[in-house]
């Protein structure tokens, strides 16, 4: 698979320049077309209907305003670095952002999301990557609010070199390298990394990590296994660890989900992962 469309989303908060910077520096990289898709949230509040009309039409031309202003910043962006670009902008409830962005990523190759800041709280909310995840049948590249591991602010893909794949041998993870091997090929180097592996035939094999491995190395990827046992640290934070203590700037997993009344949610590992990442992860479910 190539990466040859590419949907952002971008919401007008703080963190999102960083997030643009990431993606058009990686449509740049992979000569892809990027769309921009902005969704207008709009509240229903009960007895809506009796609010002062002219009132109402003011806060949707503010939201209107307001959308508009973060597209022009980001089309001036993309023009500046020369990339196929296009903008779309869609009056949604602010409940269903996630699943209009859902619905858009559907025929894109990947989207791009970013990170919940607990300082500054967009519309939609965490929902977004839940939603996406779970509904889009494509692999999110989530963008940290802080920003990618260089710092952005240019045209140099800044992640994406020194790439971490947390390997269980499962569904997702099978998924989330093959959605990311576009990437994985142009990286200089993959560890991946088994967590308290389960050996056997139903599991990781004799050699956990190795046939995953072999499977890249015949991609001319540069990879190397470590299995790590942590079992009084946690999954999640051994692989946070693990990623500061080698250097990492890309996670690559899969993206676990539990039933709960016919919805999908994000499991514990998953959740954590996304609350406190420093790089940037793709996940596939």
């Amino acid at each position: 698979m190539a990466l040859k469309n590419i949907l952002l989303h971008i919401d007008g908060t703080r963190a999102c320049a960083a997030r643009e910077d990431a993606a058009i520096a990686l449509a740049l990289e992979h000569e892809a077309h990027l769309t921009g898709l902005y969704c207008i949230g709009e509240i229903h509040i009960e007895g809506w209907a009796e609010w002062p009309v002219d009132l109402i039409e003011e806060q949707k031309r503010k939201a209107a305003e307001y959308a508009e202003t973060a597209l022009a910043r980001f089309r001036e962006k993309a023009e500046r670095a020369r990339i196929g670009h296009e903008t779309r902008s869609v009056h949604v409830y602010v409940n269903r952002i996630g699943e209009q962005v859902a619905l858009h990523a559907r025929y894109s190759d990947l989207a791009i999301l970013g990170q919940n800041d607990p300082d500054e709280m967009a519309a939609g909310g965490p929902r977004i990557v839940e939603d996406v995840l779970f509904s889009s049948g494509r692999p999110v590249l989530v963008i940290p609010y802080i920003g990618t591991p260089g710092g952005g602010g240019n045209q140099d893909l800044d992640f994406g070199h020194n790439v971490m794949v947390a390997w269980d041998a499962g569904r997702e993870s099978a998924r989330a390298v093959n959605d990311a091997m576009p990437m994985l090929e142009r990286a200089r180097r993959a560890e991946v990394v088994a967590v308290n592996p389960e050996t056997g035939l139903r599991d990781h094999g004799d050699e956990p990590g190795a046939d995953i491995a072999l499977h890249l190395s015949r991609h001319d990827i540069n990879v190397e296994v470590k299995v790590v046992e942590a079992r009084d640290m946690g999954t999640a934070d051994t692989i946070l660890s693990r990623i500061a203590d080698r250097g990492c700037d890309l996670l690559v997993m899969g993206g676990y989900g539990h039933g709960r009344m016919r919805e999908l949610v994000l499991g514990g590992v998953t959740r954590r992962i996304l609350k406190h990442m420093t790089v940037p992860v793709l996940m596939s479910h």
